[in-house]
């Protein structure tokens, strides 16, 4: 029986192959960090956008999440599938069921994290590229403020971007949507109480495998 994909194929289509996660390929594109329709690891998530990759990916909910219960436990063991061994929810994760979940390729956890507190997900990631583990993804309700603070400060952490790059960065990926108190306040708030951990250090040939082009 002849697949679809080879019929597509005969019909001069092109079939896109399965977005791979977990590959170090040397940074991504500014238009990938910025689009809001990149491709997705899990069903019903919004704004999924590489930060440092192989190690690093952000997003939110499709609508938010009102409910604010986190991840399903289908989106949890698609992440899973996908190569993901963590997952963190940022600011939110009112009565969320944190923990691990199984697949065929291993285990991921699923932890919360505050924006205002930041050194325990760069001690995640930072587990994640010296361990060669899989990524890890960091969500907030809609996957603008809290999940972009974060990995803005990834980015000054591991990748040497200046603060007011970061900042710039933060602010464009926002998309327009308003902040409590201002943009501006809003953000320099949140890294009123980050500092670059020179513990967390990584070699050049490992900036260069996963930061920025």
């Amino acid at each position: 029986m002849t697949s679809l994909a080879a019929v597509l194929i005969i019909a001069g289509w092109a079939v896109p192959a399965a977005a791979d996660f977990t590959t170090r390929s040397g940074g991504a594109s500014e238009n990938e960090m910025l689009s809001r329709s990149n491709p997705s690891p899990a069903e019903g998530l919004a704004f999924v956008r590489p930060v440092m990759t192989g190690v690093l990916y952000r997003g939110g909910f499709k609508g938010g999440d009102k409910s604010r219960t986190g991840l399903s436990s289908a989106q949890r063991k698609q992440l899973c599938e996908a190569g993901f061994s963590g997952a963190i929810y940022a600011d939110f994760g009112k009565n969320t069921d944190y923990g691990n979940t199984s697949c065929g390729t291993g285990t991921m956890t699923y932890e919360a994290a505050r924006s205002s507190r930041p050194s325990s997900v760069m001690k995640a990631v930072h587990d994640r590229i010296m361990g060669n583990g899989g990524p890890v993804y960091v969500h907030c309700m809609w996957g603008v403020h809290s999940s972009g603070a974060l990995s803005a400060m990834a980015l000054v952490q591991f990748c040497g971007w200046s603060e007011s790059r970061a900042k710039a960065y933060w602010d464009e990926a926002r998309n327009g949507a308003p902040c409590s108190g201002g943009c501006d306040a809003w953000i320099d708030g949140k890294f009123k109480n980050f500092k670059v951990d020179p513990a967390l250090n990584i070699s050049a040939a490992q900036q260069a495998a996963i930061c920025p082009k």
